[in-house]
């Protein structure tokens, strides 16, 4: 791992070093974890159609199910299928001001979802195609934002794998 601080940031080589020390356990050595997997992230969206629109129709990610938010009378829950028994889940919350999307500390910075390498370049294809910026790109990432403003990544890198390298 290299460190590309910002430049006139400080270095945080050591640092990492060292919670890699004390937190890293090596693959053969790591418990199992507690969870089975990602059930469903759940974002918000301000508009049902469009976001329906924009992840199945355009990412083709299929949408499965929705049905009213037993939380908040009026609200949609509606969830896509990701691939691997894992979905991407919204809401709507009509007559709440909730402002557009901020990325905040504790809040989303961005979704990564892995594609086949042959899915990416495909689905990169026809983002820009739709008028969809890529914001950012390297070999094996996209980055672009949804119809809300949030942050999506489309990497073809494995699932358990970044850069070539395994990370779980």
């Amino acid at each position: 791992m290299t460190d590309s601080a910002t430049p006139g940031s400080p270095s945080r080589t050591d640092e990492w070093s060292e919670l890699r020390r004390r937190h890293l356990q090596d693959a053969a050595d790591r418990p199992k974890s507690s969870a089975r997997g990602l059930h469903h992230m759940a974002l918000l969206c301000t508009d049902v159609e469009r976001t329906i629109e924009f992840y199945q129709g355009l990412l083709e990610f299929p949408l499965t199910d929705l049905f009213e938010n037993r939380d908040y009378q009026g609200s949609t829950h509606f969830f896509f299928d990701i691939g691997n028994g894992n979905g991407l889940a919204f809401f709507d919350f009509p007559g709440l001001d909730l402002g557009p999307y901020a990325e905040v500390l504790g809040g989303l910075h961005h979704v990564a979802i892995s594609v086949s390498p042959d899915r990416w370049q495909y689905l990169k294809d026809k983002l820009q195609s739709s008028g969809i910026d890529i914001v950012f790109q390297d070999r094996s990432s996209i980055y672009f934002m949804g119809p809300d403003g949030e942050r999506l990544e489309l990497i073809a890198d494995s699932l358990g794998e970044m850069y070539g390298q395994q990370v779980l």
